[in-house]
């Protein structure tokens, strides 16, 4: 009898993570096969399918990498009209939550973040495609973004000795708009996960400076704003390349004026320090 049991209740255990793996999988599908109608492309785009977007090819900008026991790469695309794309391309580049305890695409992660990021405010490259399918029982993703047109890295923005070349007040500008880039994206409860200088770009306009972020695949909401904060602006400054120190000093104290929360030493921690010694 306790064997019968047991059986009976593995089967209606299996059942129930078979049923939630089918409803996984059909939401997963439906929410991201889309077309972004924000796109600045022809509408002749509009009915291109996950299949059309799949057989586009062009050149690497980032060479397939193994991760997450995936791949993960991208490519530029060229459009009749002389727009640059850049394709985000997965074949089992999968994270796993409790949530999704079987995975899903990263890139539904990511197009998530990009809407998210879009409407607190921020800056972010817009959306053509993206879209997810399982293929002989691999997921396969797509994520097809525009480029920034006229944008430069942070590192290039260095490297050029832009402070010099540009001057002061256009320097401090651009700290200023990436403190404000930055607090609206942890007002919203927002956490970049992969803020690095590569990651923030920079475009001088004759009305000013904008600052854009790059790669949310790491993007997660945080329920406690407090925890964003902490997490980006502990990793930017380990990862914030060529800025020199007395920047991070100064983007903190923009940070403070503009931002709802105070980048204390407390919430910062003792290895990234908030004021100079």
């Amino acid at each position: 009898m306790g064997m019968v049991v047991a059986c009976v209740l593995q089967t209606a255990v299996n059942n129930k993570l078979l049923r939630r793996q089918r409803r996984q999988a059909r939401h997963t599908a439906a929410v991201t096969l889309r077309w972004n109608e924000l796109s600045t492309l022809p509408e002749q785009y509009a009915s291109m399918n996950f299949a059309d977007w799949w057989q586009q090819q062009g050149d690497w900008v980032e060479e397939p990498n193994e991760r997450r026991d995936g791949q993960s790469g991208v490519q530029y695309l060229h459009t009749g009209d002389g727009k640059t794309l850049y394709c985000k391309r997965q074949c089992g580049h999968l994270s796993r939550s409790l949530r999704y305890p079987f995975g899903r695409p990263t890139v539904v992660r990511e197009h998530r973040a990009l809407e998210a990021y879009r409407a607190a405010g921020v800056r972010v490259p817009s959306l053509v495609f993206a879209g997810s399918r399982r293929q002989q029982g691999v997921w396969q993703g797509l994520l097809v973004t525009e480029e920034l047109k006229g944008f430069i890295s942070m590192d290039q923005w260095y490297a050029e000795d832009a402070p010099s070349v540009r001057g002061n007040a256009t320097h401090q500008h651009m700290l200023r708009e990436l403190a404000k880039t930055l607090s609206l994206a942890h007002a919203a409860g927002w956490q970049h996960g992969c803020l690095y200088s590569k990651h923030v770009f920079i475009r001088v306009r004759s009305q000013g400076v904008e600052i854009a972020l790059l790669d949310l695949e790491k993007a997660r909401h945080r329920l406690r704003k407090h925890a964003a904060v902490r997490h980006d602006l502990k990793q930017f400054y380990r990862h914030r390349g060529p800025m020199p120190e007395a920047d991070w000093f100064t983007l903190l104290q923009y940070y403070q004026a503009i931002g709802t929360i105070e980048p204390t030493q407390k919430l910062l921690g003792a290895k990234t320090p908030v004021t100079p010694h």
